[in-house]
């Protein structure tokens, strides 16, 4: 039996590693075997990529920040995420695809129609994508309080989030099938719940 592959996605404080590991506690009490993995990361060779792109000290050209990103992906997709749902285990995503599209193709204004190509290339599709939507100012106030050092994309400014926004947004408007907006606004069980209503269907 085929495993079942969902994506949770958006911007800088929308809560995705918080809901990532609620969901996987929810499907693991439904007794479902469960992988969870993160982007840009999820294999060896993909985090030795993630230190790259995050810790910063590099003024990345859009396209080659891009095909970085798939690079890492490629690696993920092929030592941890297809394997796991061959054997039958259900995948929960910490970011995948679409935040280079919204990262990269929105924010940095790499070329989305190549971005669009290498994701036909890379052969997977999510089952189901959450989009964990927050206003601007969520978002920052979320940030601020996180403490610990910044990442190089935390680091960017107020403009450059609310263009990766605007992405995830017009991303899911594109792919309703796939794409489920989730206000993320709320407090964590709230969101939870939105998660759940969505992942239902999928059950």
């Amino acid at each position: 039996m085929t495993g079942r592959f969902i994506t949770l996605e958006g911007g800088e404080g929308a809560g995705k590693t918080t809901q990532c590991a609620r969901l996987v506690e929810a499907l693991m009490t439904c007794h479902l075997p469960v992988v969870p993995t993160r982007e840009p990361g999820g294999a060896p060779g993909a985090e030795l990529l993630r230190g790259m792109l995050l810790a910063g000290g590099v003024d990345w050209a859009p396209q080659a920040e891009t095909l970085l990103h798939f690079a890492a992906r490629a690696e993920h997709v092929a030592k941890t995420i297809r394997p796991a749902l061959e054997e039958g285990s259900w995948v929960v995503c910490d970011r995948f695809y679409d935040s280079t599209m919204a990262y990269q193709g929105y924010g940095q204004g790499a070329d989305r129609r190549f971005i669009s190509e290498l994701i036909r290339l890379l052969g997977i599709k999510p089952d189901l994508t959450l989009v964990l939507d927050v206003p601007d100012p969520v978002a920052a106030t979320r940030m601020r309080q996180r403490g610990g050092d910044a990442d190089r994309y935390e680091r960017l400014d107020a403009a450059f989030h609310a263009r990766v926004r605007e992405g995830f947004r017009q991303i899911a408007a594109t792919e309703p099938d796939r794409c489920v907006v989730v206000d993320a606004s709320g407090g964590i069980d709230a969101v939870h719940a939105a998660i759940m209503e969505a992942v239902d269907r999928l059950l």
